[in-house]
């Protein structure tokens, strides 16, 4: 499958860089329950960004959606043909957003090279996810989309919340701990964005992360179930995950909390810096430790016991390896 892009762009590939670029605008991945707004956050950001004359570089890796409210540099659909892949596949609606994100990551040094070549002309690159969150975050594809990005640039994860849905203390603390399980197996920067605040005022789920007896209140109004006592339960587990996490309220729909928003990621591409970039390296070295220990190794045993195999592998003779000769081809 050939890759393309919306934007007339060549597809040549650059060499990569040995580690992430701080200085790099950052990445940020959007990802959200079905039906959060998502795609309208998107959208709406993507606007604000343009009227400030800041504009993003925007990705769309949603191969499901029928249309997109914003223009995006490089579309998913452009690249794999979602019905196509249902139909080849013999695969449902789920297992086929699986499969093209998975075509996709064959050809995401492409996708990389064009978001870093465009660097000097975008304020942030923008990442829209599927509807199906489960299809993004727990799948191969999504970890390396998102370790790609968070190897080459500041990173930052954007995790959008219903205001109308979490009103229910049951119901927010189901997506808190998705939120939190989304952390923990990413361990990039975290923002938690409140959505459709024009209908719904998030007040409350601030208070909630603020106020561990603000949330046990509304519990006990919402009256004593096992649902009720298990969200206790975990409360007391998530206080201190709310401690350093960052969260805003907004409205896709009036723009609200966008400069709010702006303000959250410059502060997230900071702690990328202070904290992944040094575990990054660590990683790094520790592995280049690694594979030196195990050349070494491999190359004592050579010594050891030198075999020389036919095409066959059959062998021809043992050779000691003194005696080895390399001479430059002619």
């Amino acid at each position: 499958m050939e890759a393309t892009c919306s934007t007339s762009t060549n597809m040549e590939t650059e060499t990569p860089t040995s580690g992430p670029d701080a200085s790099l605008p950052p990445a940020v991945i959007v990802l959200g329950m079905a039906g959060s707004g998502k795609t309208s956050f998107v959208q709406r950001l993507t606007s604000h960004l343009h009227a400030k004359g800041t504009p993003p570089y925007v990705v769309n890796l949603d191969p499901a959606v029928h249309k997109l409210p914003y223009p995006a540099n490089i579309d998913i659909r452009d690249t794999v043909k979602y019905k196509d892949v249902m139909r080849e596949y013999g695969l449902g609606p789920n297992g086929a957003i699986m499969t093209s994100l998975n075509l996709l990551c064959t050809r995401f040094d492409k996708v990389l090279s064009l978001v870093r070549q465009r660097a000097p002309q975008y304020s942030m690159c923008l990442m829209d996810t599927p509807g199906q969150i489960e299809a993004f975050t727990w799948s191969a594809s999504g970890s390396i989309i998102t370790d790609s990005l968070a190897s080459q640039q500041p990173t930052v994860i954007v995790y959008i919340v219903d205001s109308a849905r979490v009103a229910n203390p049951t119901t927010f603390m189901s997506n808190m701990l998705y939120a939190c399980s989304i952390l923990y197996r990413n361990k990039l920067p975290f923002i938690i964005v409140f959505n459709k605040a024009d209908i719904v005022k998030p007040t409350f789920a601030m208070k909630w992360m603020q106020d561990f007896e603000e949330f046990l209140a509304a519990l006990d109004e919402s009256g004593s179930s096992y649902t009720s006592d298990l969200s206790r339960s975990f409360a007391l587990v998530l206080d201190s995950f709310y401690a350093n996490l960052r969260s805003v309220a907004v409205s896709s729909m009036t723009g609200e909390g966008m400069v709010d928003v702006e303000k959250a990621i410059e502060a997230s591409i900071e702690e990328y810096k202070k904290d992944y970039l040094p575990i990054y390296e660590k990683t790094m070295a520790n592995k280049k430790q690694i594979d030196a220990t195990e050349m070494q190794k491999k190359i004592e045993a050579l010594k050891k016991e030198p075999v020389l195999l036919s095409m066959s592998g059959d062998v021809v003779e043992n050779l000691p390896i003194e005696k080895m000769q390399i001479e430059e081809t002619k």
